[in-house]
């Protein structure tokens, strides 16, 4: 089959514009294609997939996002935030579902702080938009890149349609094309002395709709992230914009009497439901009729290093790739094209040097996010709905409240602040050290308010030196 050269930037050809090839037309690639636009590239972006604004995009087709500090800040930074504010849910807080069907309210943060729902459906659609509008990029669906040259930045592209194979120069190449990525997979993968882990935890997901209302309204609080923790099964729930929620159970594939491999028939789920998650059963008696309506899926933590070599490099889960318990999977993909922007600016546009500190720092940072999800997971599961944890909680928000230079608690410094991850993480084990020892204070129960606990907490902090 004969192939040939295009040159990346549509009508124009002159040799001195500046050039970027993205691969993956997702929520990264999107917002990355606005950056570099502004920076003066020509951008095109190439996508497997078809356009999905052309789809019918309905709700609870794949787990629902929370946008964070990190992600507004991203997409605030090159102006199009409010764009994606017009089909965002706050969320001020999570609520409990007790199997006696009791409502516990947490707030995340401060007064006023929230993380936002969005489908990732409306969401993927409304940046390619902003990608083409604010980033003059031009999107070519249905053609997969098999593999790139790295020092000539060169992409190797075939057309799914056609089959027609052609091949990309342009000046860099971005791989933003999933934890799955073509790019990874067959290009950097087989450099020499590339590292590369895989590892699938042994719980899945399946997603549930839960309808609106007979008059389309919510049938929980739209303004609250909806968790039912059962030990070794956990369900959660995010609004969407048409009164429905997208509802997510984890659980085991295997081992386990009621495990997803278990589920084999409506009776099988009905049952599950009444015996594990009865109040959502109440709400939804029709759950085991639309149990096949979305796919069993499978949790994967990519671990991978180096993120660049040559012209080329990886960027949001086709580097770091999570699992979704810190609700950070999108804003840590979007925190790459501000890190990734800075460091631009910083070498002015030297990418040797912004590929090496961009290795240097963010790779560690990849890393704690995936330690922090893994450990998010415990705690939303088992801990949530533990009196010693929650009583916990209550003494961390008093003490942040008056000392609010010298402690942040761990949630606050992941999800609103851009602290980096690995900054967060060994902060969050020494605060998670000294708290144990507060609890053990006599009468913890009765005299978690008062003055001595305050002490207490500031005596164990003596030596910490809080980075904010």
């Amino acid at each position: 089959m004969n192939r040939h050269i295009r040159n990346t930037g549509g009508n124009k050809m002159d040799s001195n514009q500046k050039k970027a090839t993205i691969i993956g037309a997702g929520l990264v690639g999107s917002l990355w294609a606005v950056y570099l636009s502004k920076a003066g590239y020509t951008v095109t972006i190439f996508e497997r997939r078809s356009d999905i604004r052309k789809a019918d995009i309905a709700a609870g087709k794949s787990i629902n996002l929370a946008l964070s500090v990190r992600g507004w800040k991203a997409l605030d930074d090159i102006g199009v935030g409010d764009s994606v504010r017009e089909i965002a849910i706050p969320m001020h807080g999570r609520v409990m579902h007790a199997d006696s069907g009791e409502l516990t309210y947490q707030p995340y943060g401060e007064e006023g702080q929230a993380i936002y729902s969005v489908s990732r459906g409306h969401i993927n659609a409304r940046m390619m938009d902003i990608a083409e509008n604010k980033g003059n990029a031009q999107i070519h669906y249905y053609h997969e890149c098999h593999k790139v040259d790295f020092d000539n930045s060169i992409a190797f592209i075939r057309n799914t349609q056609t089959n027609e194979e052609f091949e990309v120069k342009s000046d860099l190449i971005f791989a933003a094309d999933g934890a799955f990525s073509a790019i990874r997979y067959n290009s950097m993968q087989k450099l020499p002395r590339f590292n590369f882990s895989q590892r699938f935890i042994e719980d899945g997901y399946r997603e549930v709709l839960l309808p609106a209302g007979p008059n389309g309204e919510y049938l929980m609080d739209k303004n609250a992230l909806h968790i039912w923790p059962r030990g070794r099964f956990m369900m959660i729930a995010l609004a969407n914009e048409d009164g429905s929620f997208t509802c997510t159970l984890f659980m085991p594939h295997e081992n386990h009497k009621y495990s997803f491999d278990k589920l084999k028939s409506k009776e099988d789920v009905d049952q599950f439901f009444k015996d594990v998650f009865p109040d959502f059963y109440e709400m939804m008696p029709t759950v085991g009729e639309s149990w096949e309506d979305h796919p069993l899926a499978s949790l994967a933590i990519i671990r991978c290093f180096p993120w660049t070599h040559g012209k080329v490099a990886l960027m949001g889960d086709s580097a770091h790739a999570t699992v979704p318990f810190y609700g950070q999977g999108m804003n840590s993909g979007f925190e790459d094209c501000t890190v990734l922007n800075d460091l631009m600016h910083k070498h002015n546009e030297d990418w040797d040097a912004v590929f090496k500190e961009y290795n240097a720092t963010r790779k560690q940072d990849g890393d704690a996010l995936q330690d922090l999800s893994l450990d998010n997971y415990h705690e939303m599961r088992d801990y949530v709905a533990d009196e010693q944890f929650l009583l916990r909680k209550k003494i961390e928000a008093k003490y942040t409240k008056l000392y609010p230079k010298k402690w942040l608690p761990l949630y606050s410094q992941v999800t609103f602040s851009t602290i980096p991850y690995s900054v967060a993480y060994k902060q969050g084990k020494i605060q998670d050290g000294i708290m144990e020892r507060v609890m053990q204070f006599p009468n913890i129960e009765e005299n978690w308010n008062s003055d001595e606990v305050m002490e207490r907490i500031a005596e164990e902090s003596k030596s910490f030196n809080f980075e904010l």
